[in-house]
C-alpha cells in the first residue's frame, strides 16, 4: 500500500519556487517604482502612481527582457541535451557505450567520500556551496560596477558621487538585482511544472515519453 503524501509534500518544490518568484517580482516592482519616481523628480516631472507604473515601459520592458533570456536559455538547454553530452555531468545523458544507469560502485569513489567525516559532509554540499559562492562574487561585481556607473552619471549631471553603501541601499541597485532574480526563479518554475505533462524525447531534463504524468523524476 503506497504511503499517502500531503499536498505540501507533493508540491513543495513548485510552491517554494513560486513564493520566491513572487517575492522577487514584488521587490523588483517596488524598487523600480522608487527608482523611476526619483528619475522623474530629477527631471522636474510629477511622480507616477503604482497603477501607472505597472504598465510603464520602465517596469514592463525590464521584466520581459529578463524573461526572454531565461526562456531562451531553458529551451535551448533542453534541446541541446538531446544530442550533446558532458562526461561525468548529472545534467547529461550517458556517452555512447555507457549504460543508461551507472552503478555507484562502477568506478573509484571521490576521495572526500573515502576520507569520511567532515570531508564527506563538506563534499555533500560542495555543489551548492560553489554555486552560492559564485553568486556572492557576482553580486559584489555587480555592486561595484553599478556603483561606478552611478558615479559617472552623477558627474555628468554635475552632482556629487554617491557612496558605495548609499548606492547599494538605493532603489536602482535593487531594481537591477531583483529583475534578474525573479526571472531565474520563473524559468525554473516553468521547467518544473511543464515537465509534468510535456516531454522532450531523449533529453535528461524530461521524463520518458511513455512515463505517466504522476511519475516523479526520469
Amino acid at each position: 500500500m503506497s504511503k499517502r503524501v500531503s499536498f505540501w509534500q507533493a508540491n513543495s518544490l513548485s510552491l517554494v519556487v513560486s513564493g520566491i518568484f513572487v517575492v522577487c517580482l514584488a521587490g523588483q516592482f517596488l524598487a523600480g517604482y522608487r527608482a523611476w519616481n526619483e528619475e522623474l523628480r530629477e527631471h522636474g516631472q510629477a511622480p507616477t502612481t503604482l497603477g501607472a507604473y505597472a504598465s510603464s515601459g520602465h517596469f514592463v520592458g525590464a521584466t520581459f527582457e529578463n524573461w526572454e533570456s531565461e526562456f531562451l536559455q531553458m529551451g535551448m538547454y533542453v534541446l541541446l541535451t538531446v544530442r550533446l553530452r558532458q562526461r561525468g555531468s548529472a545534467e547529461s545523458r550517458p556517452l555512447p557505450g555507457e549504460p543508461e544507469e551507472e552503478r555507484v560502485d562502477a568506478g573509484p569513489r571521490p576521495w572526500p567520500v573515502r576520507a569520511g567525516g567532515w570531508w564527506r559532509k563538506l563534499y555533500g554540499v560542495s555543489l551548492s556551496t560553489a554555486l552560492l559562492s559564485l553568486f556572492a562574487l557576482s553580486w559584489l561585481g555587480h555592486a561595484w560596477g553599478s556603483w561606478h556607473h552611478a558615479i559617472d552619471e552623477q558627474r555628468l549631471k554635475g552632482l556629487p558621487p554617491p557612496g558605495f553603501w548609499e548606492h547599494v541601499a538605493g532603489a536602482q541597485f535593487w531594481f537591477e538585482s531583483l529583475q534578474n532574480w525573479q526571472s531565474e526563479f520563473l524559468a525554473v518554475l516553468a521547467l518544473v511544472l511543464l515537465s509534468i505533462v510535456l516531454r522532450q524525447d531523449k533529453s535528461p531534463e524530461s521524463k520518458p515519453l511513455e512515463a505517466p504524468h504522476a511519475q516523479t523524476g526520469g
